[in-house]
């Protein structure tokens, strides 16, 4: 009797199985769901905003030309006439240290092919060449999906533009299927959409570049007329209460009887800036496993110039900033190489939240290239306005917080009416994240800085924070000097 119950319960769970199966099919097949990824991700007209997997690097060891011609003799035989240096019969202004890119072989086997257009030919190899321009590198890039070569198309700035012309390469063909036939009916329809593979590219290596460049032309702290409590009045004005130079001079005349023109009030501004960077950018955040990031812009004579933030979404703190002229992939990748500074690999289930913007996935796409596995991570994008998609939905707190830095920063930015030059933005930045991070309190915070020092408790008012701000940031110069802090860069 047992067994026959047994029996039946484990048919009854079979059956069981197979309905949830097949409704599982039935809801893939005909229930639209809604989708993890955004809608117009998958549409061909987005697809120039995504960045494609790294290329394959051959690399292709140049012959020796005696042992190929040591091989023709020993492949012919009695058939191979011997390879002999060119008999020239005039002067040749062929360089001799010019070799052929392909056999290596020197300039008494190269003559001219074209006369004097500049294209060589080797007598061993047959190679026609150029000196200045030689298609026959060691180092091949390849497409990973047809392993063609890529060719060079496009030269910008700081970038080279690489991309694969094989018409039959299975990536181009997936994408072509997407293009509407009424673009493919018309002439060049197909140049509004990217469906070749492309690679960038730098010419820059911007992870050799140095991040703890200062602003130039900054005064001593050798008081003559002021003392340094002066100074931090100033910066409490300017930097805390937002007052711009000229209302700083008048507040500081009204209220103190201190007599000081605006350019000293600029001058103090940017010497405490050089002093404390260096503290700001070394200290130790304790930074989660949660990243986001944003660019805004600022004028600077007229001109847009980008800043660009990363924040800890744990503690709100500024982990990493940057002001460029450009908005493009260099500064985004000195901004996370600021903020990944105390990071010898990247913690587990790490997170880099953004929006859609493709400058955030190729500088991730260049760490891992850079660093290998260790500086693996993804971007979630949080693209637009609204909670059209999961993820979006998910992750649009991280992306608020980051605006709302974005709209504290504008607020500190606007008595400036602008800056006049670079320099002047970049202390002012910095002297703006000193005070963010940890002068100003944080209504989440319970009204408290986002990261307590303790030798700040000492001091009674704010001019006397900022003098030993000031105090900490000549150490750690000191230290980085001694070289006990270049682990942290």
């Amino acid at each position: 009797m047992l067994m026959n119950i047994i029996l039946y319960l484990l048919q009854l769970i079979q059956q069981l199985y197979q309905q949830n199966c097949f409704l599982i099919n039935f809801i893939c097949k005909y229930l639209p769901l809604k989708q993890w990824a955004f809608d117009d991700s998958h549409s061909p007209k987005y697809q120039k905003f995504k960045i494609d997997q790294l290329p394959l690097i051959l690399n292709v060891e140049p012959w020796n030309y005696l042992d190929y011609i040591a091989y023709l003799e020993w492949r012919y035989k009695n058939q191979f006439k011997p390879i002999k240096p060119i008999r020239r019969r005039s002067e040749c202004d062929i360089d001799e240290n010019c070799k052929c890119p392909r056999c290596n072989a020197p300039s008494i086997y190269l003559y001219k092919n074209n006369g004097s257009k500049g294209q060589l030919m080797c007598k061993v190899c047959s190679t026609k060449f150029s000196p200045e321009e030689s298609r026959h590198s060691s180092l091949k890039l390849r497409c990973p999906h047809c392993m063609h070569t890529l060719v060079p198309k496009k030269s910008r700035k700081h970038f080279i533009v690489h991309k694969c012309v094989n018409p039959k390469c299975p990536y181009y063909l997936k994408n072509l299927k997407k293009v509407d036939k009424a673009d493919l009916k018309e002439d060049y329809g197909k140049n509004k959409y990217k469906l070749h593979y492309i690679y960038r590219e730098f010419t820059l290596d911007f992870f050799r570049m140095d991040l703890n460049s200062l602003p130039k032309n900054a005064s001593s702290l050798r008081f003559s007329k002021f003392d340094s409590n002066v100074m931090g009045l100033c910066l409490t004005m300017h930097v805390n209460l937002g007052m711009s130079l000229r209302k700083t001079k008048y507040a500081l005349k009204e209220l103190y009887n201190i007599n000081i023109s605006h350019q000293q009030v600029a001058n103090y501004c940017k010497t405490a800036a050089v002093c404390i960077k260096p503290f700001v950018d070394h200290y130790d955040y304790n930074a989660g496993k949660v990243y986001t990031a944003d660019e805004t812009y600022i004028k600077i004579r007229g001109i847009k110039t980008f800043v660009w933030f990363i924040m800890d979404a744990a503690s709100r703190s500024i982990i990493g900033y940057r002001i460029s002229s450009e908005r493009d992939v260099g500064a985004c990748i000195l901004a996370m190489r600021m903020a990944f500074r105390h990071f010898k690999k990247l913690p587990k289930n790490f997170r880099f939240i953004a929006d859609g913007y493709s400058a955030y996935v190729l500088a991730a796409q260049q760490f891992l290239r850079e660093y290998g596995n260790d500086f693996k991570f993804n971007i979630t994008q949080v693209i637009g306005l609204t909670n059209d998609d999961e993820v979006s939905k998910e992750f649009r707190p991280y992306k608020q917080m980051i605006e709302r830095l974005n709209r504290t920063y504008k607020a500190s930015y606007r008595p400036t009416n602008g800056f006049d030059n670079i320099d002047g933005a970049n202390y002012e930045l910095a002297l703006w994240v000193t005070y963010y991070n940890f002068l100003r309190p944080h209504k989440h915070n319970n009204y408290k800085v986002l990261n307590d020092i303790e030798m700040l408790h000492g001091a009674d008012n704010m001019p006397g924070k900022w003098q030993l701000l000031i105090f900490l940031g000549q150490q750690t110069i000191l230290n980085l000097q001694n070289g006990e802090a270049a682990n942290c860069s």
